[in-house]
This record gives structure tokens, sequence and C-alpha cells, in this order.
């Protein structure tokens, strides 16, 4: 494909608020739950209060300043703020505690942090290890209490940043400059700080704008916690590029998510994960489709449900499919007709992709399963590196390729499917199967809430295994090991119905919510555990 250069001038988040300030004046941009919404002028002028506000505090260019608030206005003004100042944000979630935090912390040697006053304790137990943390911005806060029990901080309530003046700071900031540190969840090891240019960041936002069409009349209903790059940067930045409206919910509620989509008039929105089948999951009413949504960006979108959802919603599902590091490779085009299971075409603008063999690096078969690597065809619109980690960089890179330890598939026509992560696929007799197909029949069942389905050993030789499935039910919901058993055996392979079923009560997961499959395959077998074959547990 030739390569037609883009002009990424602008792609910086203080230059695309500022221009959309310009444009947009005092049109409404964001909009957290029912308060009154906040102009796209008005959100820059605060913005310009931050950064001079922490400017005033001592924030050099190229700072780290850690964030860790619940989704709220707070929350991008300090983002915004921090950027414009020449800083880098670092989104901190807002589950992390003790040894999570001071990882996060002590990694991205932030010596500012903007938290919320509910945190400040978790800050002060763990403040022996934090020798360079030396400034806390609260958020509701600081009290008395917290100033006399925290010497070791220096304390500024967030209100007082916006006494700063409302010029712009004038700090030079490029598009090659890193803009965010996110934070992968760490499931073998210690999170990796992801270093995203802003290059990297406007491009998320702006290939979402593209895909779904979005323009300045929509309406973006914003339900994930802006920590992670979905809501952040896909949603919230896709917005800002955009020039239309984010309402930002606290949280996701399935049993209110159409009564919200209605009450705030949005047009678009994102499900990920079983957000889709918890909504779905909701009693059916007459009026389901009666709302204003066009498009919900759902991934992965559960096969079993995908048609009925469109048919009770009136709603267009796109799939799509990347990593953090990466950014979106692949969206499912607008116009496409649904393919179960894909997740779209290659954006060869952006991005190259091979699938290979994971033990070699050599191109597999056409139409055969192989490992996803990638390499960005724009400069600086591609992670650059794990923050002081560069063992795990160089390994991540090895023979100049991106590896993401995801396989995928490619057909024909050249569509992608996401298969599994390389170290969840389990080989059962003579089959390659994977996981994620066989937890997306199971969370069709309105009984499931939620499930993870990994291999145990097989008790014969020859490294072949057994599948396990660990289920959480719905609340108020039972379903018999027998009836699961039945409902999968109809809906997939023989060779991909587990031999193993466990309920249990939740999942063991890392603070950003994916399912730490290790733990429950060091747990094998328990007592309560149902055997299909022998019988046992039933």
């Amino acid at each position: 494909m030739e390569y037609v250069p883009i002009d990424k001038s602008n792609w910086t988040v203080g230059r695309t608020l500022a221009v959309q300030a310009e444009r947009r004046g005092d049109s409404p941009f964001l909009q957290f739950g029912e308060t009154s919404p906040v102009s796209f002028a008005e959100t820059d002028r605060l913005a310009n209060r931050i950064a001079n506000g922490l400017i005033a505090l001592g924030l050099e260019p190229g700072e780290r300043v850690a964030v860790m608030l619940d989704n709220s206005l707070e929350y991008c003004l300090a983002w915004f703020g921090a950027n414009r100042a020449g800083a880098v944000h670092v989104a901190v979630n807002t589950a992390y505690k003790g040894t999570f935090l001071s990882h996060l912390i002590n990694n991205s040697a932030a010596r500012f942090a903007v938290i919320a006053e509910a945190f400040l304790p978790r800050f002060l137990e763990i403040r022996a290890n934090l020798p360079a943390l030396q400034h806390l911005i609260v958020v509701g806060g600081p009290s008395e209490a917290a100033d006399a029990d925290s010497a070791e901080f220096r304390q500024t309530k967030f209100d007082a940043l916006l006494e700063g003046g409302d010029t712009p700071p004038g700090r030079q900031v490029s598009y090659k400059d890193i803009g965010a540190i996110l934070y992968t969840s760490g499931t073998t090891g210690p999170s990796k700080g992801i270093l995203m240019p802003h290059a990297q960041l406007h491009l998320s936002g702006f290939r979402q704008v593209e895909h779904m069409r979005m323009t300045e009349t929509d309406v973006y209903y914003i339900c994930m916690p802006l920590f992670h790059s979905n809501a952040m940067l896909m949603q919230l930045y896709g917005s800002l590029i955009a020039g239309c409206k984010a309402v930002v919910m606290p949280r996701f509620s399935a049993s209110r998510w159409i009564e919200d989509i209605r009450r705030y008039g949005a047009t678009i929105t994102n499900l990920l994960g079983v957000m889709t089948a918890f909504v779905h999951g909701q009693p059916a009413r007459t009026d389901d489709s009666d709302h204003d949504l066009r498009v919900i960006w759902a991934v992965p979108t559960p096969h079993e449900i995908a048609e009925s959802f469109t048919r009770r919603f009136g709603v267009k599902l796109i799939e799509a499919s990347g990593m953090t590091e990466v950014g979106t490779p692949f969206y499912m085009p607008l116009d496409a007709p649904y393919r179960p299971g894909s997740c779209g075409t290659l954006d060869e603008r952006f991005f190259e992709v091979r699938l290979v063999k994971s033990d070699s690096d050599e191109n597999v078969s056409e139409g055969g399963i192989g490992e996803l690597v990638v390499r960005p065809r724009e400069a600086y619109c591609f992670m650059q590196g794990y923050n002081a980690m560069p063992d795990e960089t160089l390994a991540a890179w090895r023979n100049l390729w991106f590896h993401t330890g995801d396989a995928y598939r490619r057909d024909g026509d050249g569509y992608y499917y996401f298969i599994d992560r390389l170290k969840d696929r389990i080989r059962r007799r003579g089959e390659n199967i994977s996981s994620f197909e066989v937890e997306q029949v199971l969370l069709s069942h309105p009984a499931v809430a939620e499930t993870a389905v990994f291999a145990v050993p097989a008790d014969q030789v020859g490294g072949e295994d057994e599948i396990k499935a660990c289920v959480v039910l719905a609340d108020g919901a039972t379903v018999g090991a027998r009836d699961l058993w039945d409902y999968g055996k109809e809906r997939m392979p023989n060779f991909a119905v587990p031999r193993y079923l466990e309920f249990v009560d939740e999942l063991p997961k890392t603070p950003t919510e994916k399912v730490r499959k290790a733990v429950l395959r060091e747990s094998g077998i328990t007592p309560g555990t149902w055997d299909r074959e022998s019988g046992a547990g039933l």
C-alpha cells in the first residue's frame, strides 16, 4: 500500500481541545449524569487554569501526573490540564491499593498525584514505599486530620488549582511527546506502563470517529471507567475530536442502561465483554427499541444473542479488536453484514500485521491460526515501549514486530477472527479449542453471569487437555450442572464441551477486571467440581 503522509501537527490533547473550543464554543461537551453540561469553551478555560495551577506548584515538562479519580469532571480536567502543561497523564485504576498502587506510582516516577479524598488513606498506608511522590492534589479535601497525618506529602486542594489564570501556559507540546502512561493488568507479573505518544492517543479517538461515522450531532453515552483506554480514548477523546456531547456515568448498570440511553438522547455507546449479555439478559419490554441509538461498539458480540439483540433494540452492533499497546487495527465496516466471530478488516493506512507461528515467527499458512504481530505505518501512532521495563519491551518487540500474544485467523475475504489468548488455547482429542468461544456459548445461557474456561491436565499421556468451566450465576438464577452441560452440547462440538464444571461465587480478577486464569488452573479439580464423565458432584 502506498504511504500517504498525514499532518499530525495538531494531534495533541491540548491542541485538539483548543481547536474545538474555538469551533464549538458554548456547545455542550461534558455532562456527568444529571448535572448541567460543560461546554467546549468552558472545558478549555478550566484546563488552562489547571495547567497554570500545576505549573505554579512546580510541575516541569515531561513529568508524570498520576490521576486516581472516579468518572468526573475533575478527572477530565486533570488529564487535559496536565497535558496542556506538557506533562504525562498516568491513569490509576481506582481499585488499586497496597503493592498494586505503589508499583504503579514508583514505576511511573510520578511526583504529583491527583486523587479523591476517599483514596487518601491508601496513600498514607504506603507512604514509606513512595519515595518519589511529593505532592497530593486532593479532590474533596484535604481535611485537617489528613494534613496532620501526612507530613511526607505536600497537599493542595484541587479547587485551588482553578485559581490559575485562563491564559494558555504556552508550553510547547508535540504529537511525538508521551501524552499518557496506561497500565496493563499484569495477569502474570507486575503491571507494565505503556508509553503512549500524543499521536497514538489521538489516533484511538480519530479511528473511532471515522469507523462509527461520528458527527457533532452525536451523543456518546460512556459508562466505563475513564482510567481505561476504551472510555478515555475511544469514547471521550473520540467525542472531543467529533465535537459532540459526551454523557459520562459513574458506572455501568444493566438494569438502568436502556432508560439512560433514552433519558440522555444517546446515539452511540460502547459495550465491552459481558456487558452486552447483561443488557440482553434484562426483562424484555415493548419499548426497548424506542431510543435514538444508531450504533453500538460491542466487543466481543456474543454470537448466540447478536441477532436477537439487534431485533429487540433495533440498533446495529459493531465488532472490533485491538489492545492498548497497539490501538484497534480491526473494525467491522459499518455497512458490512454481520459475520459471526469476525472483528472486521485491517486498516492498512496505520497498521501492518502478520499471523505467525509463536515458536518461530514464520507466517502460518493461508487460513491458519497464528499469533498476531503488528507494526505501525504511521510514526508515533504506536506505543513507544513499556516504561522502565526494557527487557519486557525487547521481548514484546522481538524480530522487529510487536507480539500481541493473541491468536487470530484470516479468511479469504480479508476478515479477521480473534481466536484466543495464546496461553488460554486448549488442545483436546486432537482439536485446538478456543476458550473464548466456549465461554461465549455458556454466557448465552440466561442463568450465567460470568464464566472462565481453561485447560486442566487429562488423565492420559500425550500432552492433551481436559476442559473446565468455572461459572458465576446471575443474581437469583439457578441451573443444574447437567442442564448447563446439555445446553452447551446443543451449541458446540462435542470435543469443546467442558468435562468439568464448578459453580463459584466469583472469579479471581486483576484490579482491571481481567480474569486470573492462572489462579484457576493452579486450583485444578476441587471437591466442588462436577465431572460429567464420572458423575462426581452431581
